[in-house]
């Protein structure tokens, strides 16, 4: 199934629209600060966000079904959720992302 955008409550952006997911992205591996700041986000594909500014990836290489919260002030990746599928159904059967938003 497909989608361009799922919303959970209070407007967080669990699944961007397309052309966020691709501008994102783009951004997080050609702003040079980031460079400095972080460690590299080539193996990641960030495709949602918590509202709190830390945002959900697919880890693309090596391929992987897992769900990852990367967190903005700590740099860490975690993982929270082994398919795309089971992510969806526990935060919108919560109401929120509240066992995502680390």
């Amino acid at each position: 199934m497909e989608t361009d955008e799922i919303d959970a409550q209070y407007g967080t952006e669990l699944v961007w629209r397309t052309e966020k997911i691709f501008a994102e992205n783009v951004a997080f591996r050609d702003n040079e600060q980031f460079l400095n700041l972080y460690m590299p986000f080539d193996a990641l594909l960030f495709f949602g966000d918590n509202g709190a500014g830390n945002q959900f990836a697919f880890v693309r290489s090596p391929e992987r079904e897992d769900i990852f919260v990367w967190d903005h002030e700590t740099d860490s990746r975690t993982w929270v959720s082994p398919s795309l599928e089971s992510f969806l159904r526990s935060s919108l059967r919560s109401g929120s992302e509240e066992g995502h938003d680390q």
